[in-house]
């Protein structure tokens, strides 16, 4: 009888017990160091006890270059090198998928559109698509 009041009992508190914390609630940090000039430079790097790393640098505070990285929960370590600019967030990684490559015929047609001069297009931005799609290819 005391036996099965027993594990009941276990079955209770068990049941209403909280879950265990995870490593992610309890990290640290570890280093934190960060610079921010009046220009609007900065420059900021810190590491948590749980694996994550980030660091930054702009020489301007408008363009950024740095690099993040995180431990994931089957332990691979993932790493994110990028650049922030006035063409946009562009991220590198081995984990990232990456554009396959452009069909020849849509790079010749951009550049025929281009050739035209028409004023109702973008051509900075119909410059920086074509070298875009032109970098696919390899």
């Amino acid at each position: 009888m005391y036996n099965k009041l027993f594990i009941a009992s276990l079955l209770v508190v068990g049941a209403v017990a909280p879950p265990p914390p995870s490593s992610d609630a309890e990290a640290t940090v570890l280093a934190q160091d960060q610079i921010i000039n009046d220009d609007g430079s900065y420059a900021y790097n810190y590491e948590t006890s749980n694996g994550i790393k980030a660091n930054a640098r702009s020489d301007n505070g408008i363009n950024a270059n740095g690099e993040y990285s995180f431990v994931a929960p089957d332990g691979a370590e993932y790493r994110v090198t990028y650049v922030a600019n006035e063409q946009g967030f562009q991220p590198q990684g081995a984990h990232l998928p990456v554009e396959p490559p452009a069909p020849e015929h849509v790079i010749k047609m951009l550049e025929d559109l281009r050739a035209t001069n028409n004023p109702e297009f973008d051509l900075a931005s119909l410059d920086a698509t074509i070298a875009r799609l032109k970098a696919t290819l390899g």
